[in-house]
């Protein structure tokens, strides 16, 4: 229903196109807006009636509005457009507008993560490499390395939306529009920023669906990764189930042939199975994070001293510039005891990206790219 709101608001900024250019009447203008806003409200309301033997629904479309306006006036509905750019223009449209919501979805879910970072950044936990404990880390340099995944994410999809807003419309059906139409005022009414400079690749290019479909496979295997870590399990397993159910579906744009053909159309099924399952997993996400609860005394008893080797290591190496001629014995100096404490630990790794609270400055990073 909404990809075909689409099309009306599309149709009515044509014909008023092909008004302008002198090729429709104003009266004929006004009655295919009456057709088509009919018809909307008739989708609107659950009351249109689909019959079988339509190609599909712009031809069962206009079919209705032929009998609501009269054929003679509804067989210039075409006037100016063709089915191929059309078609480009409305998948356009439907994922643009799903694209945003998905960036309102990746944006409450970071500022959740944002929160609970700031909130809980006392807290700290062993840090792991190779499936081993190593260091200790702040806990909230952990969420927000998760969150700086995402973030990146964020702005990928910032791209792809950018890649997608662009018009199609004047492709015809893949040599160009005859009509003299005015594309820049199409554009503003459509929402479009950017134009396609070749009818041909215009009407055949289905890339932006193709970078939407990468785009959430990265996200979704972010997700997957980051739900490792929480209960219950069936999180995790269930967001990594869909890992490879959405990577095999970008195989659908695999060896087509140019310009606009058929094998285009089961492009739409993945993609519309795709954008609802990233939304569903990333509200998911959000809605397991907001309701974590974090337990301070496990975490701390899971640190081990042997996770601080590493920092007598560093002292070791600190204290060999100045004594390499004492014994290794007389190395160790009553201030090594300060490289048994987690708290001085964390506080060490002060260099840009650290777990240290100064340098726990990705929350502000991350703030400023949620704006």
């Amino acid at each position: 229903m909404e990809q075909y709101n689409e099309s009306i608001h599309f149709d009515k900024l044509l014909h008023n196109t092909n008004y302008n250019n002198g090729i429709l009447t104003k009266h004929e203008v006004e009655e295919i807006e009456r057709g088509l806003l009919e018809v909307e409200k008739e989708w609107g309301a659950g009351e249109f009636n689909t019959v079988q033997g339509y190609e599909g629904i712009h031809t069962a479309n206009e079919r209705w509005i032929g009998e609501i306006i009269g054929k003679d006036i509804a067989g210039k509905l075409h006037t100016g457009r063709s089915r191929n750019e059309q078609v480009a223009c409305d998948t356009r449209m439907w994922l643009r507008n799903e694209l945003v919501k998905l960036k309102g979805h990746l944006v409450s879910f970071l500022k959740v993560t944002d929160t609970g970072a700031q909130k809980e950044i006392d807290y700290i936990v062993p840090g792991y490499t190779h499936l081993q404990r190593a260091q200790p880390v702040r806990w909230s340099h952990w969420m927000l390395s998760y969150a700086m995944a995402f973030a990146n994410d964020l702005e990928r999809l910032l791209e792809v939306i950018q890649r997608v807003n662009r018009n199609p419309f004047g492709c015809g059906a893949l040599a160009g529009n005859p009509s003299n139409i005015d594309h820049e005022a199409i554009s503003k009414g459509l929402g479009f920023e950017g134009l396609l400079w070749n009818s041909m690749a215009g009407v055949a290019d289905r890339d932006f669906v193709t970078d939407t479909l990468q785009w959430g496979s990265v996200l979704i295997q972010h997700i997957s990764r980051w739900s490792e870590h929480t209960h219950p399990a069936s999180l995790a397993s269930f967001l990594r189930g869909k890992i490879g159910q959405m990577v095999g579906s970008m195989m659908t744009q695999k060896g087509l042939p140019s310009t606009y053909n058929k094998d285009l159309q089961e492009s739409w099924e993945p993609m519309l199975d795709h954008v609802k399952t990233v939304s569903d997993s990333i509200q998911i996400a959000e809605g397991a994070l907001a309701t974590l609860g974090t337990q301070p005394e496990k975490m701390k008893a899971a640190l081990d001293p042997f996770i601080l080797a590493a920092n007598v290591a560093e002292y070791l190496a600190a204290r060999l510039i100045h004594e390499q001629l004492k014994a290794v014995d007389e190395r160790f100096e009553e201030d090594i005891a300060e490289t048994f404490n987690y708290e001085k630990s964390v506080e060490m790794r002060a260099a840009m990206g650290g777990t240290s609270k100064s340098s726990v400055e990705q929350i502000a990073v991350l703030r400023v790219s949620l704006e």
